[in-house]
């Protein structure tokens, strides 16, 4: 048992002050363990020192004042109190007060939604992977809803994307699920390695397919296509919110549940199973909890780089590698980068905007090189 404590310090990163608290075969816990703890999770420095709650607080509020800085922000110039009165006192008859609650509010929402689902994924496509550079596109996803988009507006030249969101959905549904097909192993369950080895090959082939499936589409699907492949939260409506919500339900449901396995498959393949991880059925959820998440928030906002990739990472140097910590916190710092990215993109050009796609690659590249630098990019 004492190499198994070795290799929980090492996976986790945990020193004398957060030592795995594994009893020993027939004996009691440690001091100061609960039989509920199971591994106990090194956290960084300064969350021991300060606790969770503070960054919890502040990334809330960060969150709270960039959602009022997007509501008040758009092409048309809406006074503060106009857009105050249209939360509060709606006018159905006023063009600006239409403007904050059809078209800003859900808009914010969809932001905030379509981050959270992205973090989520991310973390899990790390953790699934154990690749710290994995983000949901490594397995396919984007291109995948690309697919169903192309195939979509084909079929039913649907111009409005609460109809051809469908199809994106179900093509990322459809490639993630192929993706862990082909990198499973007969034996052994799921492998990492051949997990990105499929991903990777399946999204070039895919890639290819859909260069040459848009050149014979006509203009206006080329146009639509462009538009959502850029990543755009231009135009989301209350009627695209149900979708988002339903898939972060569901996969925040199945990733919380999934949190004690997922701690424990990170001590590799023998504690793991010794722990009572099950090799196949617990990289399956984790696949579907990622494909669920990536593939409605991917479907609604299109292609939305660096969010998946470098939001776990912020969050497992502030919460640790627990992911009963690490996965709410992805989710909130998710929800945040791509609200923060959407609204910047709104002023930086203004009038007009930048996809928030193209808005996180800009800030998210830096900021990843930056934790890159500092050695802040934590392993699995």
């Amino acid at each position: 048992m004492a190499d198994g404590r070795a290799v929980a310090e090492e996976a986790f990163g945990v020193g004398e002050e957060g030592k795995s608290a594994v009893a020993p075969e027939g004996g009691p816990n440690p001091p100061g363990a609960r039989e509920s703890d199971g591994l106990r999770v090194g956290r960084p420095r300064g969350v021991r020192a300060f606790g969770l709650l503070p960054w919890a607080a502040l990334s809330t509020g960060l969150l709270v004042a960039l959602a009022a800085a997007s509501i008040a922000t758009g092409s048309r110039l809406v006074p503060l109190h106009e857009v105050w009165d249209a939360l509060f006192d709606f006018d159905p008859k006023n063009d600006a007060h239409l403007v904050v609650r059809e078209l800003r509010l859900p808009r914010t929402f969809a932001a905030i939604t379509a981050g959270a689902c992205l973090g989520l994924a991310g973390a899990l496509a790390q953790s699934l992977t154990r690749n710290p550079l994995a983000e949901p596109g490594t397995l396919g996803i984007s291109q995948g809803a690309a697919s169903g988009v192309i195939v979509g507006l084909f079929f039913t030249s649907a111009s409005h994307v609460a109809v051809y969101v469908w199809f994106a959905f179900i093509g990322a549904a459809l490639t993630g699920a192929l993706v862990h097909r082909l990198g499973r192993a007969e034996t052994a369950g799921t492998n990492p390695t051949r997990l990105i080895l499929a991903g990777a090959a399946l999204s070039i082939v895919l890639w290819a397919l859909n260069t040459i499936l848009l050149l014979a589409q006509p203009a206006w699907v080329q146009q639509i296509y462009r538009n959502w492949a850029l990543g755009s939260l231009a135009g989301r409506g209350w009627d695209n919110l149900p979708v988002l919500i339903a898939c972060l339900a569901a996969g925040a449901a199945a990733s919380f549940a999934l949190a004690p396995s997922l701690n424990a498959a990170t001590l590799g393949a023998d504690m793991s199973k010794a722990l009572g991880v099950k090799p196949r059925a617990t990289p399956a959820l984790t696949n579907l909890a990622i494909i669920v998440l990536a593939g409605g928030a991917t479907a609604a906002a299109g292609p939305v780089v660096f969010v998946g990739m470098a939001c776990p990472h912020a969050a497992r140097a502030l919460a640790g590698t627990d992911h009963r910590r690490l996965l709410p916190f992805s989710a909130l710092l998710g929800a945040t980068a791509t609200l923060a990215s959407d609204t910047l993109g709104r002023i930086v050009v203004y009038p007009g905007e930048v996809g928030v796609g193209a808005m996180t690659s800009i800030i998210g590249a830096p900021f990843f090189v930056w934790l890159v630098r500092r050695g802040k990019v934590l392993g699995l």
